[in-house]
């Protein structure tokens, strides 16, 4: 007999079952079995256990699938059924059981491989070719091995079938139009459920006549609106879906399969390209409106503020009816960094889910709400944030029961071809690190396409996973429509010039099949058209009538107006005491850490007490207030449970079985949720996903903490382009905040500065908050303030660090009690000396307040005043000019720890200018006490850092 094949290779795949059962008789009787098998069975030790599990397959599987019997180890019926095949003689049973080993382990091999010699490429530049672990010569077939019947037990629907049939069957399932990924996932079910479904369809739906003329209708949409636009407005940007018009009806499709499953809400996030026709065909936005904004028209009526955005960035919402259920779909706004929306669609998600679930005690959340991602080819290959958003597709704190994602695979990225954009060879190959199914797909093959959309709903739906649909297509325009794409791929554009559109091909199908004459299918196409023609001259008069803002859970929300705006923050000091003695309760069988007991015991004696409340307390009462309030609280960050600084203590940890502790959790019967989340090491995704958060749910105070302020760079592009803005291009409010650590303590460049100036730029037509608190109390009011007025506004604080131990940055309880709120200006507590006597005012804001502070006391200095701006956008101009007019003979200084080219003096210095020019003091020009100009925002040698800080103290100081 020959050798035994390597271990590896022998036991993967189907052909285990049929070694499994062998070694099952082995197990019975090792006598049963010829004597190779026998010891290579002796020898296989730790292997047996997954020899076991193939036998066992998938949960769900009939418990009768055997390859040599269905009588358990005896096997007598299975060697009389080989015995059949092989004419019964012992040698040729062996020969028999050869054959079926190396079937069944080209069969997985097909399984596996099988995609790389499937038909993806419409153009046909991409050669697929040959793969050794394809060839039957690779398993020890010949020629004349084609037409001899072999047992496989049922494995592809056969119970015996010769090669020629076994390979027919794989080629039609796995190499024609469709190949799939998914012998990399680990999950037993999930695998066997991928591999009964295409076998058994052999990767080919079954479309109705019906349901073949609506795919038709629906390329024809797609495909005469691109060349509508192309006509009437040549050379115009659209970023048109030419060459992927599959992607219309491929969504059709997976709403299609969504309604049925029961899905009632789905958001969708894609990119610039066929974002049009997205709107138009599938969104259901009028042409008239579309056709409008081509004309010059805005997408907002008059008299509602904000920019607006180009036409291929705007989102819209909608309900479709599909078979008598209605879907709501809102496809999100995003700009033009490709991917960035990614993230702010799952938080939408997750934020639809859970008011669902919260609000009539649904299970089924996941079910009834779905995230559909449109990527590019190069975009999901090469940006960070695509490898992000993956990661959290199965994180406890972000999960959303998986995301259907599809790739418009133009085959190249702008003027770069995917030999230069990836290595991997495909574009897909990055969601195979979260075991994500990929079904790679012809884009001119649209029922190829439908029934793959229909596929991954139907995936998600049963493992809420994520899942990938790789349609392959290209772009017929180039980049965009004012580009020229031969100037780099001659070859590509050559070939695009000569190829049939999609809807042509189709047509020619349908007509050979007789379903849909030539003749019908050009009516479709004239009948389309004539509705656009129309649709065209209406919008001459077009004119928004109602800006789409402001409804379903923003209903009752207002626009800001006006400069105070202080909200009702103040909490009875009866309520903050009952509030803040839960927080000190552990319950009695919790093993905490020692430290933490001694911080819940200073933590009681200051509630009792009611003064000495620290940061992290009255962020706390903060948080608790709000819960027993029905205000849900959901913060999120890198070591937010504990905090960077081991300051917040918000979960606690049993020492003995690591079980979890939450006080804030623990306040009351029928309080809000708190979710404290400890996130990914990445910032990017998890703030955008907490702005798509925020987006979804305004009645939360949601909040993103950076470990360190200035690891926010890592997600400036959400800050640039949703956080700052968002409101102004699309008119989308957002209640987000951002704790971002800040705060000068010699602790080197990357642990100082949290880029004030950065944010203070982007402040523009109230679009943002700046906080810079420099008390408990002023946190605890603007945390508060954020859910207690009927707008939102992101707001951005800059937190302390060393202050959040520093003994007199603290509050009493009358600084949150009835009568209290936030100040924007905060004063000196204890007046030294009359106002007409004060020769200088220092202006400041964060920490720095305490260093000048201490320095005073330390000179005993009666004529300097102290000024804190609490809030720096917006700027505070009455009541700073208020305070400064009671000042006539002293001077005004501005002063900060960070460079005199960053922080917050360059923002300042102007609008304070501009204060001072209203009020009569000694100067009308604000001086400067801080660092030098610097590259670096601070140094990292300890000794020089104490120096600086000495200097800018004492001029601040020195008259």
């Amino acid at each position: 007999m020959e050798p035994r094949p390597a271990h590896d290779s022998l036991l993967l795949g189907a052909n285990g079952i049929f070694v499994a059962e062998l070694y099952l008789r082995y197990l019975d009787d090792p006598g049963s079995v010829d004597p190779s098998w026998a010891a290579y069975f002796a020898s296989l030790g730790d292997e047996a256990a997954g020899l076991l599990r193939e036998l066992k397959g998938a949960s769900w599987a009939p418990p009768d699938a055997k390859v040599i019997g269905a009588n358990g180890a005896n096997g007598a019926a299975a060697v009389a059924a080989v015995a059949a095949v092989a004419g019964g003689e012992a040698e040729h049973i062996r020969a028999a059981c050869r054959d079926s080993i190396r079937a069944l382990m080209m069969i997985r091999a097909y399984r596996v491989r099988g995609h790389l010699m499937a038909d993806l490429d419409p153009l046909g530049i991409e050669g697929r070719g040959s793969h050794p672990e394809l060839d039957p010569g690779s398993y020890g077939f010949s020629d004349s091995d084609y037409d001899r019947p072999i047992f496989t037990s049922g494995v592809l629907g056969f119970e015996t079938a010769t090669l020629r049939q076994i390979l027919d069957k794989l080629k039609h399932t796995y190499c024609r139009t469709i190949g799939v990924e998914f012998m990399h996932i680990q999950d037993p079910d999930q695998k066997s459920w991928i591999q009964s479904r295409v076998e058994k369809s052999e990767g080919r739906p079954e479309f109705t006549s019906a349901e073949k003329r609506a795919l038709l209708s629906s390329l024809t949409a797609a495909e005469t609106f691109e060349q509508f636009l192309d006509r009437k407005f040549t050379g115009t940007k659209r970023f048109g879906l030419d060459g992927a018009e599959a992607t219309i009806p491929a969504l059709e499709w997976i709403l299609i399969q969504a309604a049925e499953l029961g899905v009632e809400d789905i958001i969708l996030g894609m990119p610039h390209r066929g974002r049009l026709n997205v709107l138009a065909n599938f969104m259901g936005k009028p042409f008239t409106a579309i056709f409008a904004e081509f004309q010059g028209g805005a997408a907002i009526p008059d008299g509602v503020h904000g920019s607006g955005d180009v036409k291929y960035h705007l989102g819209t919402s909608s309900d479709r009816e599909i078979g008598g259920k209605t879907v709501h779909l809102s496809l999100t706004a995003n700009p033009s960094h490709l991917e960035a929306v990614d993230p702010v669609v799952l938080g939408k998600a997750r934020a639809k889910q859970t008011q669902r679930a919260g609000r009539n005690g649904a299970t089924d959340a996941r079910d009834k709400v779905v995230a559909i991602l449109l990527h590019g080819d190069a975009a999901f290959a090469g940006q960070g944030l695509v490898a992000e958003t993956l990661d959290l597709s199965e994180l406890k704190g972000y999960r959303t029961g998986g995301t259907i994602h599809f790739i418009v695979n133009n085959q190249i990225g702008f003027t770069t071809s995917p030999s230069y954009s990836r290595s991997s060879p495909y574009c897909s190959d990055l969601a195979k690190g979260i075991q994500a199914p990929i079904f790679h797909v012809n884009g001119d093959d649209p029922e190829a396409v439908a029934y793959v959309a229909m596929l991954a709903m139907e995936f998600r739906q049963k493992f809420k996973k994520d899942v990938v649909v790789d349609m392959f297509c290209y772009r017929r325009f180039g980049h965009n429509e004012s580009d020229e794409p031969a100037f780099t791929q001659p070859l590509m554009y050559r070939t695009i010039a000569n190829h049939p559109t999609t809807r042509e091909i189709y047509a020619r199908k349908l007509a050979d099949e007789r379903v849909v004459s030539a003749e019908e299918a050009e009516a479709m196409v004239s009948e389309f058209q004539s509705g656009l023609e129309e649709s065209l001259a209406a919008a001459k008069s077009f004119r928004p009538n109602k800006a789409d803002w402001l409804e379903g859970a923003w209903t009752g929300f207002e626009i800001a107006r006006g400069e105070a705006r202080r909200g009702e923050t103040a909490v009875a000091k009866k309520t903050l005491r009952e509030v803040g003695e839960k927080l000190c309760m552990i319950p009695g069988s919790f093993h905490p850490h020692p430290k933490s007991v001694r911080l819940m015991e200073a933590k009681r004696e200051a509630i009792e007490k009611g003064a000495g409340i620290d940061w992290a307390t009255g962020e706390a009462l903060a948080f608790g207030t709000l819960l027993m309030e029905g205000t849900p609280v959901r913060l999120s960050g890198q070591d937010s449970g504990r905090g960077t600084f081991s300051h917040r203590h918000a979960v606690l940890v049993d020492q003995e079985t690591e079980d979890r502790f939450i006080p804030l959790n623990n306040l009351a019967e029928g309080q809000a949720l708190f979710e404290v989340i400890d996130s990914p090491l990445a910032e990017a995704s998890v703030l955008g996903f907490e702005y798509g958060y925020s987006l979804a749910e305004p009645h939360s105070l949601v909040i993103w903490e950076a470990q360190f302020g200035d690891f926010a760079n890592g997600a400036q592009v959400i800050v640039d382009q949703f956080v700052s803005s968002g409101e102004s291009k699309w008119l989308r409010m957002s209640g987000l905040v951002m704790l971002l650590p800040h705060g000068y303590e010699g602790q080197g460049p990357e642990h100082s500065s949290a880029r004030i100036e950065r944010y203070l730029q982007l402040c523009a037509q109230d679009n943002i908050q700046v906080a810079n608190c420099t008390t408990p109390a002023s946190y605890f009011h603007v945390l508060r303030r954020q859910v207690r007025r009927p707008f939102r506004k992101p707001l951005i604080v800059f937190t302390p660090k060393s202050l959040l131990r520093h003994k007199i940055a603290v509050s009493d309880f009358d600084m949150m009690g009835t009568g209290s709120s936030f100040h924007r200006v905060l004063f000196d507590d204890t007046l030294l000396c009359p106002d007409d006597q004060v020769r200088r005012v220092v202006l400041c804001s964060g920490k720095v307040y305490y260093d000048l502070f201490e320095e005073r006391q330390k000179r005993d200095q009666k004529n300097v005043f102290f000024m804190r701006l609490e809030q720096l956008y917006p700027f505070p101009f009455r009541a700073l000019a208020a305070e400064l007019s009671r000042f006539p003979k002293a001077d005004v200084v501005w002063c900060q720890e960070e460079p005199m080219n960053m922080g917050a003096w360059t923002f300042i210095a102007p609008r304070l200018a501009e204060v001072l020019a209203q009020v009569k003091t000694a100067s009308q020009t604000p001086a400067y006490a801080g660092r030098a100009e610097a590259a670096s925002p601070a140094t990292g040698i300890h000794t020089r850092h104490v120096e600086e800080q000495r200097k800018l103290v004492d001029a601040a100081l020195t008259l």
